[in-house]
């Protein structure tokens, strides 16, 4: 009978280990996303910055010629 106490105490301990850590895990995450939640990303560069993503004109060379294009890069 004692060992049955044991066993339930010990898997008392473990549950509460369990649900601790998670609990601690939760809280320091909605602290890391609460940090970069006010972190502006796409802010307007400053100083000599120039732009270097953008829609290039391209001669629209047909489904064939595209589907190439994709084999060949990977994209």
């Amino acid at each position: 009978m004692k060992s049955w106490f044991g066993l339930i105490a010990h898997t008392l301990k473990v549950f509460i280990l369990f649900t601790g850590c998670t609990i601690l895990f939760y809280y320091g995450i909605m602290w890391i996303n609460e940090e970069y939640e006010s972190y502006h990303r796409y802010d307007a560069p400053e100083g000599a910055a120039i732009k270097v993503s953008g829609a290039s004109v391209q001669n629209d060379g047909g489904m064939l010629e595209r589907l190439l294009l994709f084999y060949l890069n990977g994209e």
